[in-house]
């Protein structure tokens, strides 16, 4: 859990900044952790794939706070914070960072928990945006693979009211 905290803290400020003072900060934000060069060399190459430049493009948003009430878990109130938010004219797209060390081979192998939470997000992006199109994907740290997770499967892990 810290390892994760860590990177996506790195993952949050850094992209904000120029590259060439990514590896001073990525230390600075990352003193005393022991694995730190390790962590800072994984999210630098998140930031220089540039399959994944979208994901942190200038207009992109970093760690959005949501909260809603979710009608497929019977009104309850749900409180979350998106790692990465990118709104586009008809669409908002929602992506969660995770750094669990086995990555899924599909969609449907992701962990219920995560399905989840993913859910969760889109019944609350949906409230928020509701003319836009909503999607979401997990960026798989480990790997840098951004996998697309199909709304109605997120959806359906939410548990009945």
């Amino acid at each position: 859990k810290a390892r994760g905290r860590r990177l996506h803290k790195l993952l949050e400020v850094l992209p904000a900044h120029p590259r060439a003072q990514w590896q001073d900060m990525g230390r600075a934000l990352l003193e005393g952790a022991a694995d730190h060069e390790a962590m800072l060399a994984e999210v630098t190459a998140l930031l220089d794939n540039p399959d994944l430049s979208h994901v942190f493009a200038p207009d992109t948003l970093a760690e959005v706070d949501v909260s809603a009430q979710l009608a497929l878990r019977g009104n309850a109130r749900m409180h979350g914070s998106i790692d990465r938010l990118i709104i586009g004219a008809d669409e908002v797209t929602v992506i969660d960072f995770k750094s669990n060390a086995v990555v899924p081979t599909c969609a449907e192998n992701v962990p219920d928990g995560i399905l989840r939470q993913m859910g969760a997000y889109i019944e609350a992006i949906t409230q928020i945006f509701p003319k836009h199109s909503a999607k979401c994907a997990i960026l798989w740290t480990t790997n840098a693979e951004l996998m697309p997770i199909d709304p109605a499967l997120a959806r359906a892990a939410l548990p009945a009211p």
